[in-house]
């Protein structure tokens, strides 16, 4: 399907979310709400409240912007609550408001999904848009959900002759139980560790056991957030470099040039307050200060990734350049942040390709590709 003609495309940008990314998926939306060009789309601001609840949110890009450390945005459940319905040539929206009948929005052409997490990046509202008809930015079902599941995502990536670190998971289940043999588990991976939350992101929940006295608590942390954990070997002196991945509109993809991560400060790693809150506490090298030939394997291997697990319209794929100059996969996000401190859209404006026309090029992607079997 192309562009719709005679009119503005409409463009449904739905965020918030029920996991702990969800202030994190609420500063995404406001910066991709400035960069619409409201001469060619008509936007419709979709919250999803922590409690699920979607509601017709504010179409205010400040509102939902970083205040402070204590200032997280968070989507408004109280507004007019909106339901998606299916119609017979597509998808549409209805406000429920009080003391007032059902009020038809009209249709949809697109759905910017701007979920991060569980319940949103994982498959599930993927899923839900394939059912009702309606076109969507960003990765299908199953590549969501393995590039959402660090567990099996590693098992994806190996599967491909990608390189990747030496794990193990642990349930809740199983920690509650056994906690012995996961102990031993670790210490035959070796330490330090770090434990994440499988289905986790924006660092939220992750730990770093220096020793077996730190294990403990750092599992229980990240069950905190999942229950379902990973503990992978850490990458020890190794230098965090990520790659950006997009479609073109003739099937075909492209990357950016690479960058690297550095941590300054009392940060060890890359957490959640060293990527969302102050600048200062990371150096960002866009692109990547690295030898042309490691640089174009992180191309190389990026692409890789991206075609294993399926991926559609983008994604960011993240590596640790270790200290004899191999490289290994990290993670695949299929829904990178789109915050002013985000990596994947500075890449692609080093490489050419401007925060919005990046968002037209997303948006255009999605039009052009219809739901159900592909």
């Amino acid at each position: 399907m192309n562009e719709p003609t005679g009119r503005r495309t409409r463009v449904a940008v739905v965020f918030g979310g029920r996991s702990s990314e969800h202030a994190i998926s609420c500063v995404t939306a406001g910066s991709v709400l400035k960069a619409l060009d409201r001469d060619r789309y008509e936007v419709i601001p979709i919250g999803i409240a922590p409690d699920g609840r979607w509601v017709l949110e504010a179409d205010d890009p400040d509102r939902h912007a970083i205040k402070g450390p204590d200032q997280l945005p968070s989507v408004d459940a109280d507004r007019a609550p909106v339901t998606l319905t299916r119609t017979g040539s597509g998808a549409g929206l209805v406000v429920s408001e009080p003391a007032a009948p059902p009020r038809e929005l009209g249709g949809v052409d697109v759905v910017f999904p701007l979920l991060h997490g569980a319940w949103g990046e994982d498959g599930t509202i993927q899923g839900m848009f394939e059912m009702a008809g309606v076109r969507y930015v960003g990765a299908g079902v199953l590549a969501s959900a393995v590039g959402m599941d660090k567990a099996y995502l590693k098992v994806v990536l190996a599967a491909a002759g990608l390189p990747v670190l030496p794990s193990t998971i642990v349930t809740e289940r199983e920690w509650a139980e056994e906690p012995a043999s996961v102990r031993e588990r670790v210490a035959a991976l070796g330490y330090p560790a770090f434990v994440k939350p499988a289905r986790g992101g924006s660092s939220i929940g992750i730990g770093k056991a220096h020793t077996a006295d730190e294990l403990d608590a750092a599992i229980e942390g990240a069950l905190r957030h999942d229950p379902k954990v990973l503990v992978e070997v850490s990458a020890e002196g190794a230098r965090e470099v990520e790659c950006g991945v997009l479609e073109t509109l003739d099937g075909g993809v492209e990357t950016t040039v690479p960058a690297e991560i550095r941590i300054t400060g009392d940060h060890e790693f890359y957490d959640f307050e060293a990527k969302y809150l102050p600048e200062e506490a990371t150096e960002l090298d866009v692109p990547a200060d690295v030898p042309e030939e490691t640089a174009a394997e992180v191309r190389a291997l990026a692409e890789r990734a991206f075609r294993a697990v399926g991926c559609e319209g983008l994604a960011r794929v993240d590596f640790f350049l270790m200290p004899d100059g191999s490289l290994v996969v990290n993670e695949l996000n299929t829904m990178p942040g789109f915050t002013p401190l985000s990596m994947f859209p500075r890449m692609w404006a080093a490489s050419g390709l401007d925060y919005p026309a990046l968002v037209d090029r997303l948006v255009s992607l999605a039009l052009q590709r219809g739901t159900g079997l592909r």
